[in-house]
């Protein structure tokens, strides 16, 4: 991909969150960039934290639980009209506290066949589209 350096570069992570085999998604609210798409989890990096730190803390704020993020999976690259996204994608374990969408309109959780019916912004399908050519077995992508 070639980057263009007048638009601005954001690092952003998201989670994946699993419950009886389904993944937990969640839907952007109105008034916010991509507004009604769903998205995993997760949110854009602060300067001085690492991609880890970010995770933890964006779930934190958006759905009210503790989470820690555990191996990256993979990242992904897309470049929209005016921003540059890099998206880092981590395998999370729930910790403690109730999932509830604090900062987002909803969160479902999906079965990951399913997750071809929602609306997800480029970057989380092209996340969808690798993860679907791998095996997930039982919340673990092996």
């Amino acid at each position: 991909m070639v980057v263009s350096s007048s638009k601005p570069h954001f690092h952003v992570t998201a989670g994946l969150l699993w419950q009886n085999g389904m993944v937990l998604i969640a839907k952007r609210r109105e008034g916010s960039h991509l507004a009604g798409y769903w998205e995993f989890p997760g949110g854009k990096q602060e300067e001085g934290e690492t991609l880890e730190e970010c995770l933890e803390r964006e779930i934190r704020e958006e759905l009210g639980a503790d989470v820690r993020a555990g191996k990256r999976l993979l990242t992904v690259e897309h470049e929209y009209e005016d921003r540059i996204i890099s998206l880092y994608l981590f395998q999370c374990t729930h910790l403690n506290g109730d999932l509830k969408p604090l900062a987002c309109e909803e969160m479902k959780w999906v079965y990951p066949e399913d997750m071809t019916q929602y609306r997800f912004p480029p970057p989380d399908e092209k996340i969808i589209e690798r993860l679907s050519k791998e095996s997930w077995s039982n919340g673990v992508l092996e």
